[in-house]
């Protein structure tokens, strides 16, 4: 466990970003701060409207905190091993208690299990619950069960339900309670969401829920198929991953939150609580390279329902059950993490046209072929159709990768990628002899190879810039090797990794791309995009430069907070993680790397044996 020199007050502004951890229940998710407040949570999945927006504001608009009534010596916390179960242990001069918060697996409905447990002395505790719906705007109205161990709160369609070992009070439009707890004291806190209509929710044995979620997790872990150097770091990422996937549809979300800020302060805020098929992609090849072919299968099922219509349909993103409407619209009640505004819930990326997405989605069937997933017998057909919609438009200027809204351009990537989806395509036609137009997907696969190499690449700067007759680089170009559109000893591959060097590293860090005033149709400046820097260590590698590869890992590890997790960006001059969290990009590129790195440095080791 990670110590902490104070336990913070309650905040009347959310903590650093860095400061939460999440708890799942592949339902949804919930974020508990180094102070003993959930401060987010969306109920009854992960794009639901929140109960607890708090971090978006302040406590006022929903957070649920249980802390001692004096303060803390020393705060240290840590998942148990294998798991999503968070434990908290607050010293303090009167004895020590542990906080151990998780959300039971396998609930009809999502509840959130806060057990208080004596560690030695006695302790006075406190807790305070502001249920807050529709982002903070709607006050629920709340009494007390028949049974008079909790509370129950209504707003509309929604019911939450607080059963409480102590007596509550209402307080300030919130419900409290002081408490003691001595040694060998256990108790529990149990919060429950269930729609208001139906009848109240069944109480559970907090205690055996406990039990039987630690043993799903610990069970879920055990299968692991990776082990090396790593593979504690891989694993805590690993089960990241499976927090944000959402079980009854095998959808992944990008990140547990919506309009954590991308530059402290800034408008960079966005949704994030959506399934871009960019990043669920990587999510299952980290998945399968994991061992976790289960939820590569469910996600594998997931994209064919998602995508399945017409090919000039297809989104970059879409919500957890495959929804497709995802309006983007403002809420002005909230001013935002920290005071970054505005608020927004929904993302209009949803209609962009992202050419790299074809790329992602044939090379993500193509490796759940070669991993010998089950497929449908529309699934080829499918893929035929949206390549053939490829064909009539990877000519075509894009927002790319990056979702700019500053106007489309030629993006050197969504070409490289548009390529990617006729490669991947051939090879698996040809490889398990699936009926295709295999000369003509060759010829449009020759064609894209020669206009990124003549338009997309500077001769001067000796690189592959971000857009066809642009002198800026952009760091998904990076992955130039990666993919195979060149080896990475070519000349213009070694020539943009330099020039991405001299552009875009900034403090030891990679940023996407230069972010001046009006380039991308938002204000400048954004942290450095975690994901870019492990590309480079994983370019580093590629290119023989070793010692560079792992001190950048090492470094990169270093920024997760203390129990292992990654926000999308990271600030290296406030020192802060940004961007939503934890960000699922973020940790794919982690797990990719290590064993990146891990599979180097075996085949570094092989070498020098067989030359002894």
């Amino acid at each position: 466990m990670s110590e902490s020199s104070a336990w913070p007050e309650t905040p009347q502004a959310p903590l650093p970003i860095e400061d939460y951890a999440i708890i799942g229940d592949c339902q949804t998710a919930a974020l508990v701060g180094l102070n003993g407040s959930i401060d987010w949570l969306c109920w009854p999945r992960f794009d639901s409207a929140a109960c607890f927006a708090g971090l978006l504001g302040t406590s006022d608009n929903g957070s649920w905190r249980i802390a001692p009534a004096e303060p803390a010596i020393r705060v240290k916390r840590a998942y148990r091993d294998g798991t999503m179960i968070l434990e908290t242990l607050i010293e303090t001069a009167a004895g020590s208690v542990a906080l151990i918060d998780f959300m039971p697996m396998g609930m009809e409905n999502s509840a959130i299990v806060r057990i208080v447990e004596s560690r030695g002395g006695e302790v006075a505790m406190k807790m305070v619950l502001t249920l807050r719906f529709d982002y903070g705007v709607s006050v629920p109205w709340v009494e007390r069960l028949p049974d008079g161990d909790g509370i129950s709160a209504v707003a509309g369609p929604e019911r939450v339900l607080l059963r409480s070992p102590v007596r509550l009070v209402g307080a300030d439009m919130a419900t409290a309670a002081t408490f003691t707890v001595s040694a060998g004291q256990r108790l529990a806190f149990v919060l429950s969401h269930r729609a208001s209509h139906l009848p109240l929710a069944q109480a559970f044995d907090p205690e055996a829920a406990l039990a039987r979620t630690d043993a799903h997790w610990r069970a879920w872990s055990d299968s692991c198929g990776h082990d090396g150097r790593w593979s504690d770091e891989i694993q805590r990422s690993l089960l990241t991953l499976k927090a944000l996937t959402y079980e009854a549809t095998g959808g992944i979300v990008a990140a547990a939150t919506t309009s954590l800020p991308e530059q402290l302060g800034g408008e960079r805020n966005w949704d994030y609580r959506f399934c871009w098929l960019r990043d669920a992609a990587l999510t299952l090849y980290s998945l399968m390279e994991g061992g976790y072919y289960d939820e590569a299968q469910s996600w594998r099922d997931w994209l064919h329902r998602a995508i399945a219509g017409s090919p000039n349909q297809l989104q970059i993103m879409y919500g957890v059950a495959g929804e497709r409407r995802l309006t983007e619209f403002e809420l002005p009640w909230l001013p935002g993490y920290q005071g970054a505004s505005p608020v927004r819930i929904g993302n209009a990326a949803a209609d962009q046209l992202q050419l790299d997405i074809y790329g992602e989605i044939m090379g993500a069937l193509s490796r759940a072929r070669v991993g010998g997933l089950t497929h449908e017998a529309s699934a080829w057909p499918l893929q035929c159709a949206m390549m053939e919609h490829l064909e009539t438009i990877w000519q075509e200027p894009d927002e790319g990768m990056w979702e700019v809204r500053g106007g489309r351009r030629n993006f050197t990537f969504s070409k490289m990628m548009a390529w990617l989806a006729f490669d991947r395509s051939v090879a698996d036609a040809e490889r398990y002899d699936l009926e295709a137009p295999l000369e003509r997907w060759r010829t449009v696969r020759d064609a894209i190879h020669a206009t990124v190499c003549e338009q997309g690449y500077d001769a001067q700067l000796n690189a592959f810039t971000q857009s066809f007759g642009s002198r800026e680089m952009d760091a998904s170009l990076l992955l130039i090797a990666r993919i195979g559109f060149l080896p990475p000893n070519d000349p213009r591959v070694v020539g943009t990794v330099a020039e991405i060097e001299r552009q875009l590293l900034v403090d030891g860090f990679v940023l996407r791309y230069q972010t001046p005033a009006g380039v991308d149709g938002l204000p400048p400046g954004e942290g450095a995009f975690l994901a870019c820097s492990f590309w480079l260590a994983d370019i580093y590698s590629m290119l023989g430069r070793d010692a560079e590869a792992e001190a950048l890992f090492a470094r990169l590890l270093a920024l997760r907070n203390d129990v292992g997790l990654l926000s999308e960006q990271y600030d290296p001059h406030s020192r802060r993680q940004v961007g939503n969290f934890p960000q699922a990009f973020s940790h794919t590129a982690l797990i990719s790397t290590a064993m990146r790195l891990d599979a180097a440095r075996r085949r570094r080791n092989e070498t020098a044996t067989a030359r002894s």
